[in-house]
């Protein structure tokens, strides 16, 4: 985590005044250990919030100005509380914008505006969440200098709101969900139909999760990604044939899928659904292997997922199956999988201890040579959700 004094130090230097007021929030970044494409389909996710994430300072002003800065972008803007729009020019600021436009739409008054200082350790575009970790640790702090309850379910819902309407991207639940409501050493079972879940304790021992960054640009995630919505909702209306009521592919258990999936008239339609359906099963599955310690199970699950993901809904992409088959050769690796909406971004991998530096020798030399493209590597532990630092 950030040095606070240094930080402090910095936030002084931009908005002056003194250190006495200023309180310093922090929110994590996130990754999904399995699970992925389920979330819109009313499926379960299990993601894990991890212990680097943006650390935001923020102090009252005497004035209703916000004067947004970060140690991250050059970029600095001020606005005032009353007129908080989404301006293109302000790239960055609109993620806090919309938790404030949010806020105040939902009734919340400020006696004034504010100083505010983000520091991410969240690298930029590897999908690990910065914009929710960016959001979720605004709301908090906004509502916390408000006196207004702090109900982490809640603040994960209104930052997917000011996501999906004030900056226009249509993301699911899970990002906001995992960075409001993380516990250290645990992963959440997050139904996202429902947003019923259960902190499951991830006890890895002697092996880490190793993320893989493999600075692909995800130009296709986008298209893609609402081609692939179309075709879930496409099996939903053929499966209506055998159960009516159906409006998820969430809502079928493997069985089911298996006695009906013959009523999906495309091929590419059906394989879709098939990922979709087994890897909520493999969810369910990993949630029995770990309550096991059998974490080898769980690596094998991970494997699963990321053929899946390859074979049947086709959003790997050539640099996340180099970068997985290089992750998979290593010996003391259990499992590697992407993690995201694919075609790019981010692996993540169960490595034992002693194998981290190799690990990380071997994969890059091996994925270079396959893509071309010189990966990062970060070794996580999983941390606590949104909070105030003392």
């Amino acid at each position: 985590m950030a040095n606070l004094q240094q930080l402090k130090k910095q936030f002084i230097e931009l908005h002056g005044g003194s250190e006495d007021t200023i309180r310093v929030f922090h929110a994590p970044g996130r990754v999904n250990l399995i699970g992925e494409h389920t979330d819109y389909n009313g499926g379960y996710v299990f993601p894990a919030a991890l212990t680097f994430g943006t650390t935001l300072l923020l102090r009252p002003r005497t004035d209703d100005k916000l004067a947004f800065a970060s140690t991250n972008f050059e970029l600095r803007g001020e606005v005032s509380l009353g007129h908080i729009v989404n301006d293109e020019k302000d790239d960055w600021m609109n993620y806090p914008k919309g938790i404030v436009n949010e806020l105040q739409q939902r009734g919340v008054k400020f006696d004034s505006g504010f100083d505010l200082l983000y520091h991410g350790e969240i690298p930029n575009g590897a999908g690990l969440s910065s914009s929710a970790s960016i959001e979720v640790v605004t709301a908090f702090a906004l509502l916390s200098t408000a006196g207004e309850p702090l109900d982490t379910v809640e603040i994960a819902k209104l930052a997917q709101r000011s996501e999906n309407e004030f900056n226009g991207v249509k993301c699911g639940i899970m990002d906001q969900f995992a960075v409001a409501n993380g516990q250290k050493d645990h992963a959440i079972l997050l139904m996202c139909d429902t947003l019923e879940y259960d902190l499951i304790p991830f006890r890895s021992g002697a092996y880490k999760l190793v993320i893989g960054n493999t600075n692909k640009r995800r130009g296709l995630a986008d298209s893609k990604y609402n081609e692939r919505r179309g075709q879930c909702e496409q099996a939903v209306a053929d499966l209506q044939q055998a159960h009516p009521s159906l409006t998820l592919l969430g809502q079928l258990s493997l069985e089911q899928f298996e006695a009906s999936e013959h009523l999906i008239q495309d091929e590419t339609v059906r394989r879709r659904a098939r990922h979709v359906v087994e890897e909520i099963d493999r969810v369910l599955r990993s949630i029995e292997v770990l309550k096991a310690n059998d974490l080898a199970a769980f690596g094998r699950l991970m494997n699963g997922s990321h053929d899946s993901l390859r074979d049947l809904y086709e959003v790997t992409g050539a640099e996340l199956d180099a970068m997985v088959e290089a992750a998979r050769s290593v010996d003391g690796v259990l499992g590697s999988r992407m993690t995201g909406a694919g075609f790019g971004g981010c692996t993540v991998s169960l490595v034992h201890e002693d194998a981290i530096e190799r690990f990380k020798e071997e994969v890059g030399r091996k994925y270079n040579e396959a893509t071309g493209l010189a990966a990062d590597f970060y070794v996580c532990s999983i941390g606590n959700g949104v909070e105030e630092l003392v």
